[in-house]
């Protein structure tokens, strides 16, 4: 804990970046294909109603990656029931989403479907019921490093990791956050990196908005920014990798 606090507060200069000078992508990711159909609301913008799947970015985020990894579909295969597919998704969220992915034939399968956009539209119960809850998503150690002041040294080396985990082929979760104003406190993955003049934009699928990417971008000048994100006003934020290890 003493590391990484005094990694999230280190106060060395800035250096320029390395530019990648090619887009780096997950291969074979796709938002139509390889994310959920439903999304995680905001309950305090929907005040009026109780039967929101409110406050489950964490989980969801974290969801797709494991799935990503760990699962494969078998659109041929017969249909399972409402327990059968419960119990297939608590096998995929059972492994821990930093751990390698698995070979075809060592994945959970998933029958009747061919991606997971199709299964969790139609099977949308049977899905959040193998998720699981939010609470300790919520309680994770990690989540107060919302409050923490960064460098902007800090910020570069956490865009290298996000280069590097993109060029190994990996999806990386990020917790966003512009905190102490009370908008952004949330998760995202970052599927392409891509180069733009002196800039870095990463591309990402927002638990909020399922049917289509984000935007953040990296400049040596202001960090991150918040180009495209939900219902967020564009503006600096800071940006700490989610889900990378046992213990962050």
């Amino acid at each position: 804990m003493v590391l990484t606090l005094a990694s999230a507060c280190a106060s060395a200069p800035a250096r320029p970046l390395k530019r990648i000078d090619a887009p780096l992508s997950v291969p074979g990711f796709s938002i139509e294909r390889d994310t959920f159909a439903f999304r995680n609301d905001i309950a305090a913008k929907h005040p009026d109603r109780d039967d929101l799947y409110a406050h489950y970015c964490f989980v969801l985020a974290r969801g797709a990656r494991q799935f990503f990894q760990f699962a494969r579909f078998d659109p041929t295969a017969p249909r399972l029931d409402h327990p059968g597919y419960v119990e297939r998704v608590r096998r995929v969220v059972a492994r821990s989403a930093w751990k390698p992915a698995l070979p075809a034939d060592d994945r959970v399968v998933i029958p009747g479907y061919a991606n997971l956009r199709e299964f969790s539209r139609a099977e949308e119960a049977a899905v959040k019921e193998g998720l699981g809850g939010r609470l300790w998503t919520w309680l994770h150690w990690t989540n107060w490093r919302v409050g923490l002041p960064v460098s902007r040294a800090h910020q570069a080396h956490v865009l290298a990791e996000i280069e590097r985990e993109l060029a190994a082929g990996r999806l990386v979760q990020l917790l966003v956050t512009n905190w102490p104003i009370p908008e952004l406190n949330h998760t995202v993955i970052a599927f392409v990196a891509r180069p733009n003049g002196t800039a870095t934009e990463l591309t990402v699928w927002d638990p909020n908005e399922p049917e289509g990417p984000g935007t953040i971008t990296f400049d040596d000048s202001r960090g991150f920014w918040a180009t495209r994100v939900y219902e967020t006003r564009p503006g600096a934020i800071r940006v700490f990798r989610m889900y990378y290890s046992a213990l962050l």
